[in-house]
């Protein structure tokens, strides 16, 4: 068992990395780790004297007074390297620098001379140290107006709001579960190593626009699926990163359940229950009276449940959250909710009757591809 800790846990990228380590709870152990503890350090001693690998998040990103930033970071690298000190450990420490090293501003310099830092104490204490050269990150839950365009526009367009291109430029991205996944590996393959290793690791971006082509396509899926309930066309996992990226912020209790438009006629009636600009898997289930079905969630994969017969209520709660979020959906006016992704969710026959649902999701269900991890809502 590895015992991890990451410090800024609490923040975008902190927070899917501590979900992710979750998922592989036979081979890490959590260390939880608070922002207060570089307040205390007492409880920053305890947490790296508990520490296998700890992965080095905390910064600041933004400040009107650059010293101010740059003092800042560097405080945290130098807090962190002197309670290991004091603790005598020497964890594996995988630091966060940005390819903004290479600018003349103040949140570059703290990184690469942050970095240079950790390599330095790695070298004399004889620990392993990676330092990774990240660019610029996007995913779900990222906080709009903070450093990440794509979250500002996604929350803009979900709220009635326009967005304003100040700038346009070639950006490069990487998706927050791709990075995420890309620590894993680099703990996974430092475990198995003999010897310590000092280095420096540009991370691979996944894809580069500009940010206006990125505008206009988040602008699409505001028009198609959020107005008109349109699940776009996702023509790579790029597209797909970024269109749950979008659903992420929208307003969940306002906007579900949608009502479907019914078509009735002398022989009954014709409910148009999805319109795909993908494909994926579509299936039908039937639940008896007060069963329960889900209580899981996925990572990867969008869901669509549509009740067409019967009384059903949807429980919804973001993993590492306590809210529960709670829909109910009635066959008699047709209706459906989109599951997004790191929402843990179930399905309860609340009527008298069996509850028939339709069920579809953007990818063909296989086994040893299986995307489903199971926790009570």
């Amino acid at each position: 068992m590895i015992r991890v800790g990451i410090t800024g846990q609490s923040g975008f990228i902190g927070t899917h990395l501590y979900n992710t380590f979750g998922l592989y709870p036979g081979e890490f152990e959590r260390i939880l780790f608070l922002d207060d503890f570089f307040h205390d350090d007492a409880a920053l001693r305890k947490f790296v004297r508990q520490c296998d690998v700890i992965v080095h998040l905390s910064a600041l990103n933004r400040h009107s007074y650059p010293k101010v930033l740059y003092d800042t970071n560097m405080r945290l690298v130098s807090q962190l390297i002197a309670c290991m000190d004091a603790e005598k450990v020497a964890p594996y420490v995988l630091f966060a620098s940005s390819i903004q090293e290479e600018k003349d501003n103040a949140f570059g310099k703290s990184k690469r001379d942050g970095r240079l830092m950790l390599e330095e104490w790695a070298v004399k204490r004889g620990a392993s140290f990676t330092g990774l050269i990240i660019p610029n990150v996007f995913g779900p839950f990222s906080r709009p107006f903070n450093n990440s365009f794509i979250a500002t526009f996604c929350y803009q367009l979900t709220h009635g709001e326009t967005p304003q291109l100040l700038q346009d430029s070639d950006v490069k991205l990487v998706y927050v579960a791709n990075l995420c996944e890309l620590i894993i590996q680099k703990i996974r393959k430092q475990a198995k190593k003999t010897v310590h290793l000092v280095s420096c690791y540009e991370v691979s971006w996944d894809f580069q626009h500009r940010v206006s082509s990125i505008l206009n396509l988040l602008q699409q899926y505001r028009e198609l699926y959020l107005h008109r309930g349109i699940i776009p066309e996702l023509n790579d996992p790029n597209d797909f990163n970024i269109f749950n990226t979008f659903c992420s912020y929208i307003d969940f209790k306002s906007h579900y359940p949608v009502r479907l438009e019914q078509h009735p006629d002398m022989l009954g009636m014709l409910v148009e229950t999805s319109h795909m600009g993908v494909g994926g898997q579509l299936s039908f289930c039937s639940t008896l009276p007060a069963a329960t079905r889900g209580n899981h969630y996925h990572i990867r994969t969008l869901s669509r449940l549509t009740v067409i017969k019967g009384q059903a209520l949807v429980k919804m709660r973001k993993i590492g959250t306590k809210e529960i979020l709670e829909f109910n959906l009635d066959g008699n006016t047709p209706s459906y909710i989109d599951i997004p992704v790191w929402y843990v969710h179930n399905i309860t026959n609340v009527g008298s009757e069996p509850l028939y649902i339709q069920l579809w999701q953007n990818k063909i269900y296989l086994a040893e591809l299986d995307d489903t991890f199971y926790e009570q809502v």
